[in-house]
């Protein structure tokens, strides 16, 4: 079947939610969806067909078991089905609605119309393959960081999105005031995505640069450091990219991490540190964590 996705389908004890999030995002699973049926929780993923193979399911099944069983929780069942690429988009629709985050966004779905009466900052998202629609602590502690940091006078303030996903760090930035943005993501898919987010929010591309590759990339776009950093990504992917991220700083420019686990959070913070960084605060939701950092 032409352009087929992987349509996996997880129910599980709640208190599993977030662990299994992190292991379909290390799986390399492009969207998710969460559902709350009475104590238990039914997780949707989607992840192209050409990028898993049966065996590559049945270990990801088995690494899902071996969580719950650390834990001390009821094994998950998992199930998992072929559909097209049009059964994919209305799938994903079906789950995703509208979403009030911090004290200033709201997350719209690109194919619903905007509340008339809102005095929130309305951010369009088509999030087609890529993650990051706002329904994830980490994406929601990021936005939220966000808020705090652009609440003043921001208007000549760079940032850089390393690992932008669907964009919406650098979108959320570039709506509450910041003048550049510099995006970047190793995968096309995100890359396009992000593009499309960026389109649809009605920002210029020169103001919001989208595209391939990680901190080297930005280095070679920018032509100053830049005010703030976001990255939003895996917590062993934040300590390898935090050494090559002294290139692209000034000695006041902040960071937002996430995508950390809270078991986590010392060897990141450790790195930074070694690396010219003071984790300034640290903010928790459920199993994760969001560094607020500056330069020392």
């Amino acid at each position: 079947m032409a352009n087929s996705w992987w349509n996996i389908q997880i129910l599980c004890d709640t208190d599993l939610e977030e662990t299994i999030f992190w292991r379909l995002e290390l799986f390399g699973c492009r969207g998710s969806s969460s559902e709350v049926k009475g104590h238990s929780c039914l997780i949707g993923a989607y992840l192209p067909q050409e990028q898993a193979q049966l065996l590559d399911l049945a270990a990801l099944a088995l690494a899902l078991r071996q969580d719950a069983l650390c834990v001390g929780l009821p094994i998950p069942a998992v199930q998992w089905n072929l559909i097209d690429e049009e059964d994919w988009s209305s799938t994903w629709k079906e789950h995703w609605q509208p979403q009030e985050i911090g004290d200033r966004f709201l997350i719209n779905p690109a194919w619903l119309p905007a509340p008339e009466q809102s005095d929130r900052i309305v951010l369009k998202l088509e999030p087609g393959v890529a993650f990051g629609t706002g329904d994830h602590a980490t994406t929601q502690l990021c936005l939220e960081s966000l808020e705090m940091r652009l609440g003043g006078d921001v208007k000549d303030l760079v940032i850089a999105d390393i690992g932008c996903g669907s964009g919406i760090l650098s979108i959320g930035a570039m709506l509450l005031g910041a003048k550049q943005g510099y995006a970047v993501d190793t995968d096309p898919l995100a890359v396009k995505a992000a593009r499309e987010s960026r389109d649809l929010n009605g920002i210029a591309a020169e103001h919001l640069l989208i595209e391939a590759g990680s901190v080297d990339r930005v280095a070679e776009l920018i032509n100053a450091p830049v005010d703030g950093i976001v990255c939003n990504i895996l917590a062993e992917v934040i300590i390898d990219l935090i050494p090559q991220m002294t290139a692209i700083v000034h000695p006041h420019t902040w960071g937002i991490f996430s995508g950390i686990l809270l078991d986590q959070a010392k060897p990141v913070a450790d790195t930074l540190e070694e690396n010219g960084w003071v984790v300034a605060a640290l903010w928790k939701r459920q199993d994760w964590c969001c560094m607020n950092v500056r330069r020392t």
